[in-house]
């Protein structure tokens, strides 16, 4: 993003000038981030290189649809320029349009807190004080940063957006370099012995794969950054675009850091490498500065993927609002025009994840799980819109009728996708969600309230109910052990 893609944030001094390359450096911008560098040993926990490119292959072709589903839903919705919630919204209502808007900030100040992990974990390998991320000192640390870019966002999206123009070019470098170098370095043997995942590696195919696929649903987290700023778009068509592009360059990035590495370590090393692990694949190649260059990779490459989701997040909020969804105070902005209410309120839940690392197992996974568990809910609900939309056949009458049969296949096979990935992420992880909504709908009956609207609709209040009885199971769990942060 840069200044003069996204312009301001109340939207009223921006025109519609972002072309396709800006659009798609948005959505590779927004993906290539955290979870890039963490792919070696995370799929080296889960999986062989069959099960690897089984996983892939079955990402690729799911997230491939959910954004055919962004495209088409720009092309034949294109006054629903609000980003993702309004889809939802349009489709079942004021509380799962909510919901969605919801679960897509609370997953993005989430995803926050896997960059500053990630950070920290990599100067723990030299300051042994900072840990894996998790230790005080790095909390505290990380504590100052986080606030350290409220107030540079809050300085004026435009200075904000114009650094992050120069860090997506700079943390592209690093990656590829990595795979360049480990081509070379592929060694024939070490593939093969982990092609079923090693000796002595039982575990079946099925589960193997299972366990990727909130990994690989996290790295592609972003996909649809393109409409979020879809009413900046010079062109309609090209919000589309932009995300299929940038989609497919990220995902031949993503799946030959993961496939590469098997070439280079047996599993088991991969399984047990500290994270940013391609830091550890590079240094066996070619020794302690592949480490540093890695590192260094990482530190860029995560402040700009921060940066982009803070405004991507604050964003979010703010149209929300102006569409009276959220309370009225998320519409303030300062003198720089900026959301300065929804950026503190951002800022300040990822505050709260952050000290929940603490008390955390393995804090990088924990987040990267959470923040994966949290965005299922709006992909679900915008691939199930699109689905709506060939069931009724709105939108597809007359000339416009063209493409039905494609499209409603993308829109199908992108909900059974998304459906999937809700019973992949399991129990736990969809109760601490509701944990997180639970409380979240204070926002949505503050909204009601100033629109002089009943609280629920007896179909909503249903849904909350459920949303609630989530968020106490969910806490119950904690209590007792079942489920662990």
């Amino acid at each position: 993003m840069t200044a003069s893609d996204t312009g301001s944030s109340s939207g009223t001094s921006t025109a519609a000038t972002l072309r396709l390359p800006a659009l798609t450096g948005m959505v590779v911008g927004s993906m290539v981030g955290a979870g890039v560098f963490s792919l070696p040993s995370n799929f080296g926990r889960a999986t062989g290189v069959l099960g690897a490119l089984i996983a892939w292959a079955v990402a690729g072709a799911g997230m491939l649809m959910l954004a055919l589903v962004f495209q088409q839903l720009a092309v034949r919705k294109p006054d629903l320029d609000d980003g993702v919630y309004a889809y939802a919204k349009a489709g079942f209502g004021d509380y799962p349009g909510f919901i969605s808007a919801f679960g897509y900030w609370a997953s993005a100040c989430v995803g926050n807190v896997t960059y500053w992990v990630l950070i920290k974990s990599t100067l723990g390998a030299v300051l042994p004080v900072f840990g894996e991320g998790d230790t005080i000192t790095a909390v505290v640390i990380s504590s100052v940063g986080l606030w350290a870019f409220a107030y540079l966002i809050m300085r004026g999206v435009k200075e904000a957006t114009g650094i992050n123009a120069v860090v997506t070019i700079a943390k592209i470098v690093p990656i590829v370099t990595f795979v360049v170098i480990v081509i070379f370095a592929l060694d024939a043997g070490v593939f093969a012995e982990n092609f079923l995942g090693g000796q002595g590696y039982d575990t079946g195919l099925g589960s193997q794969v299972l366990s990727t696929m909130l990994v690989t649903v996290f790295v592609f987290l972003g996909v649809e950054g393109a409409s979020v700023y879809s009413r900046y778009a010079r062109r309609r068509e090209d919000v589309g675009r932009a995300t299929v592009v940038g989609f497919l360059g990220v995902l031949a990035l993503f799946a030959s850091v993961t496939i590469l590495s098997y070439g280079v370590l047996p599993r088991r090393e991969l399984a047990d490498m500290r994270q940013p692990s391609m830091a550890g694949v590079l240094e066996s190649v070619v020794g302690p500065w592949g480490a540093a260059f890695i590192g260094i990779g990482v530190i860029v490459s995560v402040l700009g993927a921060y940066l982009a989701w803070t405004l991507m997040a604050a964003e979010v909020l703010f149209v929300a609002a102006k569409n009276s969804d959220m309370p009225r105070f998320l519409r303030r902005v300062n003198a720089k025009d900026v959301p300065s209410a929804a950026l503190l309120l951002t800022s300040g839940l990822s505050q709260v994840v952050l000290l929940t690392t603490l008390w955390s197992d393995d804090a990088f996974t924990f987040t990267l799980k959470l923040c994966t568990s949290l965005s299922l809910v709006p992909y679900l609900l915008a691939a199930a819109y699109a689905l709506r939309l060939g069931v009724t056949r709105e939108t597809y009458t007359g000339a416009a009728a063209r493409g039905y049969a494609r499209e409603f296949t993308i829109a199908a096979a992108a909900t059974v996708y998304t459906l999937f990935l809700v019973v992949a992420a399991g129990a736990q992880f969809l109760l601490l969600s509701c944990i997180v909504y639970a409380p979240g709908t204070v926002l949505f009956l503050l909204a009601r309230r100033e629109r002089q609207q009943r609280a629920f609709t007896p179909v909503e209040l249903g849904l909350f109910v459920l949303v609630v009885i989530g968020a106490v199971a969910g806490i119950v769990g904690l209590a007792t052990g079942w489920v662990r942060i």
